[in-house]
């Protein structure tokens, strides 16, 4: 993915600069940075990964060393998740009759996967024994466990038993091959219209609902660190903000007074 991100991110600048890769100017790329932000109204992480990526290609793969590289990059936009309600998946999920598109949302949001890794699992990921998920290699390479919920094991079983299941845990159409991510992003798509869900939300949500909702139910943040595979604490200390648990006990100072409405 940051291979395909970088050339991306690349052919784009050098169509904007409609010039030969050895001509290129630190001015030039400044230019392209300011039609990103200014003209495009990309985000800030757009822009820094712009850089990384012209960066990385001029000095590391061109060997490029008449260009300024420090290149003053943009404050990173600190953005909370979009976070759904436990009422809102509970009709998400209600919504979805296929039983195999039922197992990759159930299993989503129980476990609190990434959709790259929902779509990687195989059967013997599933340790029915000890409750758990076995994702292999996930984001930054490693491994880890997550749980697995009785109900979301009742559904794989009813699933597994209807399609036969034996390696990959959702196949794809081509033989050998697993089910894509943006086939589990249609049937999210397709669940939320269905639940009449009017948030801007994305499959991802559901990773983020899972998160915020153990918070709220009182799960220390160390073990949902953990059962997300977030390497930096801070990652994960997002979700205190999107959290009602502690906004719900303070009460607005207009409530205090004796106004009628």
């Amino acid at each position: 993915k940051t291979r395909q991100g970088y050339l991306g991110h690349i052919k784009r600048f050098l169509l904007f600069i409609g010039k030969d890769q050895s001509k290129v100017t630190t001015e030039d790329i400044k230019n392209y940075l300011v039609h990103l932000m200014i003209d495009k109204k990309h985000s800030h992480s757009f822009v820094n990964q712009s850089i990384s990526a012209i960066k990385f290609f001029f000095f590391s793969v061109l060997g490029r060393t008449d260009i300024c590289y420090n290149l003053p990059r943009p404050k990173k936009e600190e953005i909370l998740p979009d976070v759904l309600s436990q009422e809102e998946v509970f009709c998400i999920l209600r919504s979805v009759k296929n039983i195999k598109h039922r197992a990759i949302l159930f299993l989503i949001y129980s476990a609190g996967l990434r959709v790259s890794e929902v779509v990687n699992l195989q059967v013997n990921d599933i340790d029915k024994s000890r409750m758990l998920i076995h994702i292999r290699q996930a984001k930054g390479r490693k491994d880890r466990y997550s749980i697995l919920s009785e109900i979301t094991l009742n559904i794989l079983r009813k699933y597994v038993r209807e399609y036969k299941v034996k390696d990959w845990l959702f196949k794809g159409g081509n033989e050998g091959s697993h089910l894509s991510e943006r086939s589990v992003q249609n049937i999210f798509k397709e669940a939320c219209t269905k639940a009449n869900i009017k948030k801007d939300v994305s499959v991802h949500s559901l990773r983020h609902s899972f998160a915020t909702h153990l918070l709220e139910g009182g799960t220390d943040l160390r073990y949902i660190q953990e059962l997300l595979g977030h390497k930096n604490s801070k990652t994960t200390e997002i979700y205190t903000h999107v959290s009602q648990r502690d906004l719900a006990k303070i009460h607005s100072p207009i409530d205090a007074l004796d106004i009628e409405v």
